[in-house]
């Protein structure tokens, strides 16, 4: 059980680590308004950027990071057993819905600032006029670090359910076991009881008749 939680738990801290460091990376390589050149009053012209790519990875490792850790949980909502009250149930209980939350919005930041920053020789007219579009500032660093947070989130879950587990045992305990398959039990019928007759003395014919006439 530990190697496995410690497989489970670097698994995803890696894969955390890797969405934050790519997520950061977009952000440093992502298209700034400056580096758009205008080819005619309609047209803009973007310069190539691995934050693309960078984005679009920093969000896989996220989801395969929250796959993993819910994969190893099990489904927290599905199970019947009655839940344990001790204090790790309810920490793991938190860190699994904001862990969810943040990673909904991380994912969903990563997803969109990648797609955005792609869009080569594509304007936005607004109220009239041409602008080219650029991904703002902070998009992809908020999605990293939600991201971040989010696995961060995802382990405490994991360890603390996997201690709420092992303390409590909610999901049934085994009852004793019968030693070498045999049943002991208490004879059925009682011993033989001591017979308290004492032994016959024999007397003389003539002894008794004498015995008889006194």
């Amino acid at each position: 059980m530990e190697k496995k939680v410690l497989l489970v738990s670097s698994a995803v801290g890696f894969l955390g680590l890797l969405s934050a460091a790519t997520g950061f990376g977009a952000e440093a390589t992502r298209i700034k308004g400056s580096e758009v050149q205008f080819v005619s009053p309609t047209q803009c012209a973007y310069p190539r950027s691995p934050a693309m790519a960078l984005g679009l990875t920093s969000a896989v490792a996220l989801m395969v990071a929250q796959i993993i850790i819910n994969v190893s949980t099990g489904c927290i909502c599905c199970n019947r057993s009655p839940r344990p009250t001790s204090s790790n149930w309810t920490i793991a209980l938190v860190c699994f819905v904001v862990s969810w939350f943040t990673f909904v919005i991380a994912f969903l930041l990563l997803l969109t600032g990648a797609a955005l920053n792609d869009q080569h020789g594509i304007e936005t007219m607004y109220f009239g006029n041409y602008y080219c579009y650029v991904v703002k500032p902070g998009v992809f660093a908020g999605g990293a670090s939600l991201s971040l947070a989010s696995v961060t989130l995802g382990i405490l879950y994991y360890l603390n359910l996997t201690s709420a587990k092992n303390s409590n045992n909610p999901w049934g305990s085994s009852g004793p076991t019968n030693q070498g398959g045999i049943a002991m039990g208490q004879p059925q019928f009682p011993p033989p009881q001591p017979q308290n007759s004492q032994d016959p003395v024999f007397v003389h014919e003539d002894t008794y008749i004498r015995r008889q006439f006194t």
